[in-house]
């Protein structure tokens, strides 16, 4: 397979993109292990480990229509670390919540966490937190992995990277800054540039391509942040309205500016359709120039803006499914129950997602003819007439 995936590319590319591909593994590696300030509040008396229900007795357990109350008295296998084998006994409170009540049954593999005495060596009391989830989740995460090795080849093998780069990015750098106070539009679009140009470059390459698909990308993302700044105010939104923004509050971060973290994720939420806009755009002239490297300045420009008027066809409308799909039960509600439109329109959690799909699609709008301007001028210089494709 890695002879297949390395085989379509030229041996200078295949140098460049390693190289990128190994300092990006370093740097990976240094932000996953480098400790945040967040994580020594972890309690060294308790352990996390993967278990089995062995047993259930819901005689405590009252139903009320669909709700479910009352708790249950679970006995369950440790199957990992250094109490494996021995046998636990805890109680499920249930709380009459669908959205967090877990009702488990003999056999399922739950996550226990276990609170130990000083020495660790004695299991004081066990809590079954949910079910066990993570070796599907991994399963999943290779699939998704060996499909698009298969597919994109060696550009797929280096989007596994972009993907594995900006996940860790975000959990180990940008949402610590915002917990810490830091200014979340400053830090966002730091950040985002940051993340932009490693995958951008990464995918693209250090070519004209990789550097029209970044100005562009990156200057779709800050109009965007500009729009939502402008129309944010303008919306009267608070940050509040996002699930469990107060929990976050009342958790000692009352400090934070959960409007401002908002607003920031309304940019963060478009900025991978930006990007995705920018490089077909950049990738589009390129393919052009390279089959036709007498075309004019004008027309190059004019190819770009036809290939963006169907990208961004099609990308609104994604965005709208993908955020109005987060909120398809509470519109239900809504119908349900008759609200005027109206109505519905000034909730502050749909203006919310209004004010995303909007401005998310401001941004989709405006990277394309950005990008194509930003195209014209890079790849055909006004003293260059073979636009030959070069490493900047």
């Amino acid at each position: 397979m890695f002879k297949k995936i390395l085989g379509s590319i030229n041996i200078k590319d295949k140098y460049n993109d390693i190289s990128f591909l190994i300092l990006l593994s370093i740097i990976i590696l240094l932000i996953f292990w480098f400790p945040i300030d967040f994580e020594n509040k972890k309690n060294d008396d308790s352990i996390r480990v993967k278990g089995i229900i062995t047993e259930v007795d819901n005689t405590n357990v009252q139903q009320f229509e669909i709700v479910k109350t009352g708790s249950q008295a679970i006995k369950a296998k440790i199957l990992k670390g250094k109490f494996k084998g021995k046998n636990i006994t805890a109680v499920n409170n249930l709380l009459g919540r669908l959205e967090f009540d877990k009702i488990f049954v003999k056999g399922e593999k739950v996550l226990i966490v276990l609170n130990l005495n000083k020495e660790h060596n004695k299991i004081i009391a066990a809590n079954v937190i949910d079910h066990y989830r993570i070796n599907i989740e991994i399963i999943l995460l290779l699939i998704f992995i060996l499909f698009i090795l298969i597919f994109a080849g060696w550009t797929g093998f280096k989007a596994v990277f972009s993907f594995l780069f900006t996940a860790i990015i975000i959990w180990k750098i940008l949402l610590p800054l915002f917990l810490q106070g830091y200014n979340p539009i400053f830090i966002s679009l730091l950040i985002l540039s940051f993340i932009t140009s490693v995958i951008i470059f990464l995918i693209g390459g250090f070519t004209k391509k990789g550097l029209v698909a970044f100005l562009g990308a990156i200057t779709g993302v800050a109009l965007t942040c500009l729009f939502s700044l402008i129309f944010g105010k303008l919306f009267h939104i608070n940050g509040a309205i996002k699930p469990f923004t107060e929990t976050l509050l009342y958790s000692g971060f009352a400090h934070l500016d959960i409007t401002q973290i908002f607003l920031s994720g309304i940019f963060i939420a478009s900025s991978g359709a930006v990007m995705d806009i920018a490089m077909d755009i950049a990738a589009s002239q390129n393919e052009v120039i390279f089959k036709k490297p007498n075309i004019s300045r004008k027309n190059l420009i004019l190819s770009g803006f036809s290939v963006g008027k169907a990208v961004v066809g099609t990308m609104t409308t994604t965005l709208l499914l993908a955020y109005s799909g987060g909120f398809t039960a509470l519109l239900m509600v809504f119908i349900a129950q008759g609200t005027p439109i109206m109505n519905i329109f000034n909730i502050n959690y749909v203006a919310g997602e209004i004010l995303h799909i909007l401005i998310g699609s401001f941004g989709l709008v405006l990277v394309a003819p950005l990008t194509a301007i930003f195209g014209g001028f890079i790849f055909i210089k006004h003293n260059n007439t073979s636009n030959k494709i070069e490493v900047f």
